[in-house]
C-alpha cells in the first residue's frame, strides 16, 4: 500500500481507489491507513465525504537514514546494499507437496 501511495506522489489516493486497487476489503484497509496516519507516515486530507491520503516521503526517508545509520552497527555501508535491492517475491507454496 505504502509503495502504490509513493507512486501515486502529491496526487495521493482516496481510501476506496486504494481498497479496490489492492482488492482489500476497506474495513481491513482502514484499520492500516489509521496505524500510517497515526505513525506520520501518511498524510490525510478530507474532501467532502472522501479522505485523500498521500505518503510522508520526507518522513520515511528520514526512518530510512536513521535505520541505516543506527541499525547497522556504526557501518551503514554494510546495509547499502540491502537498503538498494528491489524487494524479494514472494512465494507461495503447498506444504502438502513437500
Amino acid at each position: 500500500m505504502y509503495r502504490l501511495l509513493v507512486k501515486k506522489g502529491r496526487e495521493g489516493m482516496v481510501a476506496g481507489e486504494i481498497a479496490s486497487t489492492l482488492h482489500i476489503p476497506p474495513t481491513n484497509l482502514s484499520f492500516h491507513l489509521k496505524a500510517l496516519t497515526q505513525a506520520g507516515l501518511l498524510t490525510v486530507a478530507q474532501e467532502g465525504r472522501f479522505q485523500r491520503y498521500q505518503a510522508n516521503i520526507p518522513l520515511m526517508l528520514d526512518l530510512i537514514a536513521y535505520l541505516t545509520e543506527e541499525c547497522c552497527a556504526g557501518h551503514p555501508e554494510q546495509c547499502l546494499p540491502q537498503c538498494a535491492a528491489p524487494p524479494s517475491p514472494v512465494l507461495f507454496f503447498n506444504a502438502r507437496e513437500f
